[in-house]
């Protein structure tokens, strides 16, 4: 029997009503996984022979997300519950989406459809785990094999094939000889994935804290040959030397730019068909990266780089240099920072104005606000408007 943790004790409420409605549940996946290798739990999913119309009835707080394929959320005490009805599956015509979904009262068929054996575990309200594929024999072995045939598995979905190197990323653990035998003859399947589901799956690798196993999966295997934008260079090769586990998505493409610089950011990101804002979030990590490349660690860094991406700053350069530039080092530098902005500046552009009155206004006014802004954020300068005025007295812009 498992010791509930308190995320399990929180979501009891959901089984417990779904017994007292006369219907079996079950935690299941990824979070009896998780309890099993005393990892933090993230979702907690539940697996029932209740029917989506069911579950409707029994809770007030439901959304139909997949009710077609007999997942709804039900919420409780503002968390969300994944509850899907036992279900089989046809085949994956669209090599994502069964073709059809039947709904089942007994959990071992639901159980003999799931990817990996590590995955296919089911836990009752007492504890006690339903194991049916020798999932916790993998877990204790640290293999990852898939549940029946894995052709049959990886050909259903091929980000199956993914999910196992994403897996060994996140785990540690080996892909069982069987499962990789059919992860070679099933890979070119890859191609025809969605492109967001592949970076989704990337980027869960990349933050694994096996990512170095990870990316020996993916070019051993050349899978990468498969995958959008790395097809085309052997960078991941290369980056498995000296990486380490990054968080976010930006990170990973400013990264693999740095890695190789013909893969310029902006390709990457449009590839992967990244957001706006994840490709400003690895256009701004690259510009502080080559400005760190340059300058070093100075007040201008700290000021330049938002706070927000100090901590992803610091990963990169763990990755790319020999000294790792600490969080705290920068938070330090911005405290003492004598302004944080332009407009904290004790001169404007009225006020330069002002000293030429015969200069054509242009683009030097804003040149020398820069010029302003950087020699008071290196502690080079007062930021007092009558010196400031003294300096650019003395030292007067030049008008094309």
């Amino acid at each position: 029997m498992c010791q509930f943790t308190k995320p399990f004790q929180d979501a009891l409420y959901i089984i417990e009503k779904i017994e007292q409605a006369g219907h079996q549940a079950y935690f299941v996946g990824g979070c009896v996984r998780d309890l099993l290798l005393k990892r933090s739990i993230g979702d907690i999913d539940i697996t029932t022979s209740a029917t989506p119309d069911k579950i409707q009835t029994i809770f007030d707080q439901v959304i139909p997300v997949g009710i077609e394929h007999g997942t709804v959320i039900v919420r409780h005490n503002k968390v969300s519950y994944e509850v899907t009805t036992f279900r089989v599956e046809s085949d994956y015509s669209d090599g994502r989406h069964p073709d059809s979904v039947q709904f089942i009262d007994k959990i071992d068929q639901d159980l003999a459809r799931r990817d990996f054996t590590v995955n296919a575990l089911a836990m009752d309200k007492y504890g006690k785990i339903i194991d049916l594929f020798h999932g916790q024999e993998d877990l204790q072995n640290g293999l990852l094999r898939t549940v029946g045939d894995g052709m049959d598995r990886l050909k259903e979905d091929p980000l199956r094939i993914l999910r196992a190197i994403r897996f060994s990323s996140q785990l540690g653990f080996k892909i069982e000889n069987d499962t990789l035998s059919a992860i070679r003859d099933v890979k070119p399947a890859v191609e025809g994935l969605a492109v967001e589901r592949i970076t989704a799956e990337l980027q869960k690798l990349f933050a694994g804290n096996y990512v170095k196993a990870g990316l020996i999966y993916l070019t051993d295997l050349r899978i990468e040959k498969h995958l959008p934008v790395l097809k085309d260079y052997q960078v991941l090769k290369k980056l498995s030397e000296t990486i380490r586990p990054v968080h976010t998505l930006s990170e990973v493409i400013c990264l693999i730019h740095r890695t190789e610089p013909k893969m310029d950011v902006r390709t990457i990101s449009k590839g992967w068909k990244c957001s706006n804002r994840v490709l400003n979030e690895a256009i701004q990590l690259n510009e502080a990266i080559t400005y760190y490349t340059i300058n070093g660690l100075n007040n201008m860094l700290a000021y330049k780089l938002l706070p927000d991406f100090y901590m992803a700053f610091s990963r990169i350069t763990e990755i790319l240099f020999s000294q790792k530039v600490k969080e705290e080092e920068l938070i330090k530098l911005r405290k003492n920072l004598v302004i944080l902005s332009k407009k904290d500046l004790d001169i404007d552009g009225n006020d330069i104005i002002k000293l030429f009155p015969d200069k054509k206004k242009g683009p030097w006014i804003q040149e020398l606000l820069i010029k302003m802004e950087e020699l008071v954020i290196q502690g080079n300068i007062e930021n007092k408007k009558t010196i400031l005025k003294d300096w650019i007295k003395w030292n007067p812009p030049v008008v094309k």
